[in-house]
């Protein structure tokens, strides 16, 4: 590309920033211009604007940083605008997916055949019985994505359509993987990557709540019995708050009346289970929007590319960074119990080292957007589950 003269950009940079020094670097880097100083004035998302404007002739984008305090502008190549993705794709996927989680939803009357050539058959002959537990998880795995998706629109922000990851049974639970937007555009600031961010969340618990309620008022009590190879979902705040509401206790039941110490032990670890006690038995409807909040749980882990990542980075900027090891370190303890989080370990230190930076990362959030931020770390926390699977001895 043909660069500019130093002098005329300077003069652009210098009508929002008092400059100090400047520094050229070799284009290779990413950037050639380096300015170190002062903005002129604090509202740094309109400066931020107005030298952005300003550099579209020069096919030219600023980056406006923070190092060793204090504040510098880059001056950068503006980046080939993205290719459009070919939708047949996510088409392809999410049709592969509708008939995966409808295989996980399928209700198949009688005994189940000990061969699994003889299950999968009998679910095939039973696919279609498993459209409300389809129909629920999809709707709150859509509602999640597109909420991000039309959030990037909103902001300006290129972004491909949902990309769905089927996973059939008996693999797979719940027919999926779940679903993901790709990026295509880098945020312009702080701001607009936390929106994106926490966009997907909100959308997602805006279906899946109505949708467990309706699903719990559609399920019964009964006895746990010891069945080799059953299980019992694991508990949230908010999931146990949602049976409270609708069966009037604590569930699952213990026969004999249990303490706090009780309750805090199976929470945390699953332990022991209460055989011959009471417990849902979870009508799939209410099965889809527990998987729902497990899903926004997972999402909310407060760690690199994942949507709590970019809350927290939003509210602590590169600080964010130093929980890292403590979150890798809480998620192999909780494997003890549960040893799928041994696997999201392995995927956060893959994912979760890096995190996803605005152009713009001097401009901070506003105060209802922090307000939000910390209110989704509340969210976190009533939607986790310490131990999603109480796995029964075969």
């Amino acid at each position: 590309m043909s660069i500019p003269e130093t002098e005329v950009l300077s003069n652009l940079v210098a009508r929002v920033f008092r400059i100090e020094d400047v520094t050229s670097e070799d284009p290779r880097k990413g950037f050639f211009l380096r300015y170190r100083g002062q903005l002129l004035d604090e509202d740094s998302a309109s400066l931020y604007d107005r030298l952005a404007d300003s550099l579209i002739p020069y096919n030219v984008i600023p980056l406006f940083m923070i190092e060793d305090g204090r504040q510098v502008i880059y001056l950068a190549p503006k980046p080939a605008e993205p290719k459009k993705d070919k939708i047949s794709t996510n088409i392809i996927l999410f049709v592969l997916t509708v008939f995966s989680v409808l295989l996980a939803g399928a209700q198949p009357e009688g005994p189940f055949p000990a061969d699994l050539g003889g299950q999968m058959l009998m679910l095939l002959k039973s696919i279609l019985s498993g459209w409300p537990f389809a129909v629920s998880l999809l709707g709150i795995l859509l509602a999640h994505e597109f909420g991000h998706y039309f959030m990037s629109r909103y902001h300006k922000t290129p972004a491909t359509l949902p990309y769905f990851i089927p996973l059939p049974p008996p693999i797979g639970l719940f027919g999926t993987m779940g679903a993901a937007i790709i990026m295509r555009g880098i945020p312009k600031n702080k701001r607009i990557l936390f929106d994106i961010g926490v966009a997907g969340p909100i959308a997602g618990l805006v279906v899946a709540i109505p949708v467990l309620f309706l699903g719990l008022s559609l399920s019964t009590l009964g006895t746990i019995d010891p069945t080799p190879g059953g299980f019992l979902e694991g508990n949230s705040l908010l999931y146990l708050f949602a049976k409270f509401v609708t069966f009037g206790k604590l569930l699952p039941s213990p026969v004999e009346p249990q303490g706090i110490l009780y309750w805090l032990k199976f929470f945390f670890t699953g332990q022991p289970v209460p055989f011959g006690g009471m417990d849902v038995f979870i009508h799939p409807v209410a099965f889809a929007g527990w998987a729902g909040l497990l899903v926004t749980a997972l999402n909310l882990i407060p760690a690199g590319t994942l949507d709590g990542g970019h809350v927290i980075y939003g509210l602590f900027g590169n600080n964010a960074r130093k929980a890292f090891p403590f979150i890798v370190g809480a998620l192999i303890v909780a494997g003890i119990f549960w040893n799928g989080w041994w696997l999201w370990a392995l995927i956060l230190y893959w994912l979760g080292r890096v995190n996803a930076e605005p152009l713009d990362q001097i401009t901070t959030l506003d105060p209802p957007r922090r307000l939000l931020g910390f209110a989704m770390i509340i969210v976190f926390f009533l939607v986790l589950t310490p131990v999603p699977f109480v796995l029964f001895a075969q």
